[in-house]
């Protein structure tokens, strides 16, 4: 790209929360030390206001809550534009429209892997060994109730069978990270190459409901597509083992809750963690049942885990300007499997 210092925007809604969170703690200032930015946030309201400046941008910078552009206004507002970095993970919701266009995507979404695996990791750990269900059971029973109940009903991590449902970015650092102890790991990913697989050191893909039966704990990653969209109902939910855990940190489309619940009355034994609901507000039946346990939407980004994100993404904005390679990007075909 030469030394020219190029044209750059943040893309935000007007309070500009998102961006104060995400680029905090001096991040916004380098990525000005990097880029001839616009001094303000570009929103839909003042388009009109930056368009001199908007038609000579070539990178645009945007995390959660960006306003979705359509097709038209980046035409419009945007014709020089040839980047957008997001710093944040999932792009389904609005990737099409630039790239259609000709912007090239990337984004944060590896590095938005790492705190969910963790978060994923410790939920299964835990799982195994009926850390979930001792909570609500040492409420109600005295220690030495509670105590060998929890002891003898659950079988903790050694050679114990854990299900993951997608071995995408998430799925596959979940499989990686669970290495480390002596589990048996399943995976059910119809997309799951060879050659993947043999990376991850695991067999090809099992099917849905050999991972439901077989497995102590299942832990959902599957791509956030249509396909997927109530993929995981009562067929599968009835088979889970009498004190098996389900978790969900992926997306809460895909389960049909209502099948969920009823699965859960009939063995409270069960459990199930859920990080997303579908919507997200957790509706009031999961809050008031014992052995379901809900978290708003936590998996991700901590306070201060989200500069990892902004750190990350200005080194690939900075070897995009450089070298002209684009690191983490997302094409059309990628978004066919991704979350």
């Amino acid at each position: 790209m030469g030394n020219r210092k190029i044209k750059g925007v943040f893309l935000a809604n007007p309070d500009g929360f998102r961006i104060g969170y995400v680029f905090g703690s001096g991040r916004r200032k380098r990525y000005e030390e990097t880029l001839d930015l616009c001094p303000d946030l570009i929103c839909r309201e003042n388009l009109e206001k930056h368009r001199a400046f908007l038609r000579e941008t070539e990178v645009m910078i945007a995390t959660w809550e960006m306003p979705r552009l359509t097709e038209e206004e980046i035409e419009q507002y945007f014709p020089k534009l040839k980047l957008l970095l997001y710093v944040a993970g999932s792009v389904q919701k609005f990737a099409r429209a630039y790239l259609q266009r000709g912007v090239r995507v990337a984004s944060a979404w590896g590095v938005m892997s790492i705190p969910v695996a963790e978060w994923t990791v410790s939920a299964i750990i835990h799982a195994n060994k009926g850390f979930y269900q001792s909570l609500a059971i040492y409420k109600q029973k005295p220690y030495e109730e509670a105590h060998w109940r929890i002891l003898t009903g659950f079988p903790g991590t050694y050679h114990t069978k854990v299900g993951i449902l997608g071995a995408g970015m998430i799925g596959s650092r979940v499989i990686e990270m669970l290495q480390a102890y002596d589990t048996e790991v399943m995976v059910f990913d119809p997309f799951l190459s060879e050659e993947k697989a043999k990376r991850l050191k695991i067999e090809k893909t099992y099917s849905l409901e050999e991972i439901f039966e077989e497995c102590q704990t299942i832990s959902n990653h599957l791509a956030n597509n249509p396909h997927t969209v109530h993929m995981l109902n009562g067929t599968l939910f009835a088979r889970m083992k009498p004190n098996g855990t389900f978790i969900n940190s992926g997306r809460g489309a895909q389960v049909v809750e209502e099948d969920l619940i009823r699965a859960l009355k009939e063995e409270p034994a069960r459990t199930a963690i859920l990080d997303v609901t579908w919507p997200e507000q957790a509706r009031k039946e999961f809050l008031t049942m014992p052995n379901v346990f809900c978290t708003p939407h936590i998996a991700g980004f901590a306070a201060e885990e989200v500069l990892r994100m902004a750190d990350v993404m200005l080194n690939v904005l900075r070897e995009y300007l450089d070298h002209g390679r684009l690191i983490c990007e997302v094409t059309e075909e990628m978004l066919e499997t991704m979350a």
